[in-house]
């Protein structure tokens, strides 16, 4: 089991921004500058996996980098343009530049990570190295 480190002000930033798009669901929005899109991260004996939700998103629009433990997906998610005879009544989807930063374990092996992209979704797969194997140590009680 590993620790992790509780940062409330990034609970409450994740609380206003998933709060922020509930409350805008369903409003016509012509200039959406920022997003985030949906992340599901998973574990198995190997490795870590995070899987993006990037619908409409090219693969050269998207960008993964690795840097002091914290993973980051960015990238920009362009608006098709509008045809003449075609109007828009209702606009949904998100468009625009997007961000998500996750932090890792130290038990990750940097240089065998890697990403594919396939039917608007992102797979990040993060290697798991070897760790040392954790003793149990009796404490005496005094």
């Amino acid at each position: 089991m590993n620790l992790v480190n509780w940062e409330p002000l990034r609970d409450f930033e994740d609380f206003f921004n998933r709060y922020s798009r509930l409350s805008s669901r369903g409003l016509l929005r012509s200039d959406q500058s920022e997003w985030m899109p949906n992340a599901n991260i998973s574990e198995t004996d190997k490795e870590y996996l995070i899987k993006a939700e990037l619908p409409e998103v090219k693969r050269e629009d998207v960008k993964v980098t690795l840097e002091n433990g914290v993973i980051t997906i960015s990238g920009e998610r362009k608006q098709e343009k509008q045809a003449k005879d075609e109007n828009e009544i209702r606009i949904e989807s998100y468009y625009g530049s997007f961000c998500r930063s996750f932090s890792l374990p130290e038990n990750i092996d940097e240089t065998g990570v890697h990403a594919e992209s396939k039917d608007g979704m992102l797979k990040v797969h993060i290697p798991k190295t070897e760790s040392a194997k954790q003793k149990s140590i009796n404490v005496k009680i005094q």
